[in-house]
């Protein structure tokens, strides 16, 4: 069995709707289980994470950068950094705004940043840009052409349950889906302990 977790942060429910995509996604590779964890109950999960073979994070895009929330959870993580705990196992991250540019490549970046700390192994979205074409739409995966995580974007004034576009999601579940294989193939060979 695989175990992923998905921890995140959402501010007002947008990254809380991509999280569960995420997990969707992950959950239909045979013979992985999911943990979702939000950074406000981390502190009963921290076992869970150290258990996972995966570790997903989400965050808002505030102003640049992960939510307070999620930095705070990143901060707390000092522990598991001190002892390498997370030390190979597989990460990758998503990301949410109201602005179609919003700054979340920032995001993605920190949280690469974050994991590359934790000696983790960060897995890319995996897709080829989506809606830069004459052919192209909305509704292409990938519409917002990231690399590094999945991005999703919906207007200020909507709630999560009316401004999430359906691509948005369906790309946030090709990346659960893709961390799910992927941990499935990293966790199949065993490394021997270095000497």
């Amino acid at each position: 069995m695989t175990t992923i977790s998905v921890v995140y942060h959402a501010g007002y429910g947008h990254t809380a709707r991509q999280a569960e995509a995420v997990a969707r996604g992950a959950l239909t590779v045979p013979a992985v289980t999911i943990n979702l964890i939000k950074v406000e109950d981390v502190g009963a999960h921290w076992d869970n994470l150290a258990s996972s073979e995966a570790i997903i994070f989400g965050a808002p895009t505030y102003m640049g950068s992960a939510s307070a929330a999620f930095k705070s959870f990143m901060d707390a993580s000092s522990k598991v950094f001190a002892t390498q705990g997370w030390k190979d196992k597989l990460a990758a991250g998503f990301t949410h705004s109201a602005s179609q540019s919003g700054d979340k490549l920032a995001t993605l970046e920190q949280m690469a940043l974050f994991a590359a700390q934790h000696g983790m192994v960060w897995v890319s979205l995996g897709l080829l840009p989506g809606n830069n074409s004459s052919t192209g739409s909305l509704n292409d995966l990938n519409r917002l052409g990231s690399n590094l995580g999945a991005m999703a974007q919906s207007n200020a004034d909507q709630s999560a349950d009316q401004g999430l576009i359906s691509s948005d999601l369906r790309t946030a579940e090709f990346l659960g889906g893709r961390v799910a294989q992927a941990a499935q193939r990293w966790n199949a060979v065993s490394v021997p302990a270095a000497a």
